[in-house]
């Protein structure tokens, strides 16, 4: 089975929302736990097009704001149920929601 690596930025507003979907959509087991991510501060910076309709900035404009990086894993089968709860909790009109291929070497 492809394990992937789960990559999410947040406004930290939502961490737990989107922590509680990831979940929710069977993200995150490792072994015998559950719920398994990382999260940390970052910065993000984006520029809106004048038809966004941005939740922070102003369209047109360039727009830097801290963020927080939200990271769990979950198989390949999982993956579009993951995107699909991440995205009903996530405040932004263009979440943006990275799958990583994990190496196992194990499986080699």
């Amino acid at each position: 089975m492809t394990r992937l690596k789960i990559e999410i930025s947040v406004p930290e507003s939502h961490v737990e929302q989107v922590v509680d979907a990831l979940h929710a959509a069977g993200a995150g087991r490792v072994g015998e736990y559950a719920r398994c991510t990382s999260v940390w501060r970052i910065t993000g910076s984006w520029l809106p097009s004048p038809a966004a309709r941005p939740y922070q900035g102003t369209a047109g404009e360039i727009h830097t704001a801290e963020e927080v990086r939200v990271e769990s894993v979950c198989e390949q089968r999982q993956a579009a149920a993951v995107l699909r709860a991440v995205r009903a909790v996530h405040p932004y009109e263009e979440a943006v929601v990275n799958f990583l291929p994990l190496y196992d070497p194990v499986a080699d």
